[in-house]
């Protein structure tokens, strides 16, 4: 899918900071995309944007009303309806991270078709995909892999994108995930992706390009966690990548809800993956490790990268605590 922007991201009438999480990484990663938000009556979660009326946001170019924000289920609730039925008919496009669809809101249809506009349900894909094949594509990409789920897969691509720009390299953000499909205005969402063709989905993602042009591919999973083993397998097929980057939570103990499945360790895990990758792109190679460290004390944290980058001779660093920059020049360098 392929999101107009820019967006007037609705926050609806939530009182947690965390339900505002989509919003949140959109406006972080895409500012500029960001026209204000549109908050409901009892609503005090901010993302100190302006507070937009649907005409104020449109008169400043706003193309799409997204839906920022999650609850338990990922339903719509029913009041939410008028401000999306305001939207459609003022002409503005409705985009949804939740479970529930849009398009199955019949009435919703019917509008969206009345007054020409566009209905994104994110977390659900209609594209016509092949299954994958393998075939080497030209130009450079990087995969984010990692030791679980939610060790930062997303947040480090993002970071390594903005980091390679920086460095005035040609690149991309692939996005794989609901939250990363927003923030970039394009991209599939993996885990709604029958698995015969994840490779495939992999492989439009990230086409044929220049010889110097990298997409970042958003990874997903983890091969070692029995859950969602699958999808990583998929993304490694199909992104074809040249580089990996290791994604890690210092400290962790077990795999993500599942306290009886203890973490695969970093070195097999790479190890791992390398080998895996290596269907599809025989000359893959590690470019660096990211690593969640904040359970930690700096220095205790810094030790364990400076060991990190010695144990595997790559850059190991947090993006968050210390940035990327060293992962974004290696791969300038040896790239």
């Amino acid at each position: 899918m392929d999101i107009p922007q820019p967006y007037l991201l609705f926050i609806g009438d939530v009182t947690d900071p965390l339900a505002a999480k989509t919003a949140r990484g959109i406006h972080a990663w895409r500012p500029e995309q960001c026209i204000g938000q549109l908050r409901l009556d009892g609503c005090d979660v901010t993302l100190d944007l302006p507070d937009l009326s649907l005409s104020e946001a449109l008169a400043q170019g706003a193309k799409t009303l997204v839906l920022g924000t999650a609850n338990a289920g990922g339903f719509l609730p029913e009041h939410w309806l008028v401000s999306i039925r305001e939207a459609i008919r003022a002409g503005m496009n409705v985009a949804s991270g939740l479970h529930q669809r849009l398009t199955d809101i019949p009435e919703l249809v019917e509008l969206a078709t009345r007054y020409q506009v566009q209905l994104f349900d994110v977390r659900h894909t209609k594209e016509a995909l092949k299954v994958g094949n393998g075939k080497a594509r030209t130009g450079k990409r990087v995969l984010t892999v990692g030791t679980d789920c939610a060790v930062g897969k997303m947040y480090t691509s993002l970071a390594l994108e903005q980091a390679m720009k920086a460095c005035g390299m040609s690149v991309d953000f692939c996005a794989t995930g609901q939250t990363g499909i927003l923030i970039a205005g394009s991209g599939i969402s993996i885990d709604a992706v029958v698995s015969d063709f994840i490779s495939g989905a992999a492989e439009r993602l990230s086409p044929d390009n220049d010889a110097n042009h990298w997409d970042i591919i958003e990874g997903q999973g983890s091969l070692f966690h029995p859950s969602y083993a699958g999808v990583s397998l998929g993304l490694l097929h199909g992104s074809q990548a040249d580089w990996l980057v290791m994604c890690h939570e210092m400290g962790r103990p077990y795999t993500r809800h599942l306290p009886h499945h203890p973490l695969v360790s970093l070195a097999d895990c790479i190890a791992e993956n390398l080998h895996c990758a290596r269907v599809t792109n025989a000359n893959v190679q590690l470019a660096g490790i990211a690593v969640n460290t904040s359970s930690f004390p700096e220095q205790q944290a810094r030790d364990y990268l400076a060991q990190l980058t010695t144990q595997f001779n790559v850059p190991a660093t947090d993006p968050v605590r210390f940035g990327i920059n060293d992962i974004a020049e290696f791969l300038l360098h040896h790239g």
